[in-house]
């Protein structure tokens, strides 16, 4: 599933923005309709709600993470995804720029 480029997409051009700019996103559309985002978290701990289940795909950096409903924090590199349910949630804690692609299902 890696990518490093993504060709003949449409991008949204304004910024998703969150956490007082500690995640900052392009939304982009696939030719066939696929929606994705790309984007950087900034060192943080942070926690995201998911509507839609969720891929999260570490294109450089690394992160640990703790689903919903569990107690263990899970280290992810680059090269590296982790799966989010949807209607769910995640906590999130970089130390170092992290660059991620979201996979939406």
């Amino acid at each position: 599933m890696s990518l490093n480029q993504f060709d003949a997409v449409s991008v949204i051009a304004r910024a998703n923005v969150y956490f007082d700019g500690k995640c900052v996103s392009h939304s982009i559309v696939l030719p066939d309709g696929t929606k994705k985002s790309v984007g950087v978290i900034l060192p943080a701990t942070l926690t995201f709600a998911t509507g839609a289940p969720e891929i999260m795909e570490t294109v450089a950096g690394s992160c640990r993470v703790r689903l919903k409903g569990e107690s263990d924090w899970k280290q992810y590199g680059e090269g590296q995804s982790f799966s989010v349910p949807g209607n769910s949630s995640f906590d999130i804690e970089v130390s170092e720029p992290y660059h991620y692609i979201c996979h939406f299902a």
